[in-house]
């Protein structure tokens, strides 16, 4: 009974689907969102803050953090924000790579 009630929804929507596809073939709901509502990558977005990063360092942990929360966060304590483990050291080393593919990606959608 259960099966044949996921049969029957999955026919549903996919009518719904090819519907809606036909009918609105040429209206906005059906383009994809524009570039610049376009989620960030989860590896852009700062743990702590839950923000784009825009001077990303690597922990002792081996992730990625926005500086400023970091630093914050190491004021007072010594464990990881993502693991709660005890970090070997407080040393942030910058990391040039992700800052780079981050400016990146923000002006490529602010190109458009």
């Amino acid at each position: 009974e259960l099966a044949a009630a996921h049969e029957e929804s999955a026919r549903l929507e996919d009518e719904r689907r090819v519907a809606e596809e036909q009918g609105s073939s040429s209206s906005a709901a059906a383009a994809p969102a524009p570039r610049d509502e376009e989620e960030p990558p989860d590896d852009f977005i700062c743990p702590i803050t839950t923000e784009v990063m825009s001077d990303p360092v690597m922990a002792a942990d081996g992730h990625a953090y926005e500086r400023t929360a970091i630093e914050r966060w190491l004021a007072s304590k010594s464990t990881s924000p993502l693991t709660g483990g005890e970090l070997e050291h407080s040393i942030l080393i910058p990391n040039h790579n992700l800052r780079r593919t981050i400016r990146e990606w923000q002006e490529a959608r602010t190109a458009l």
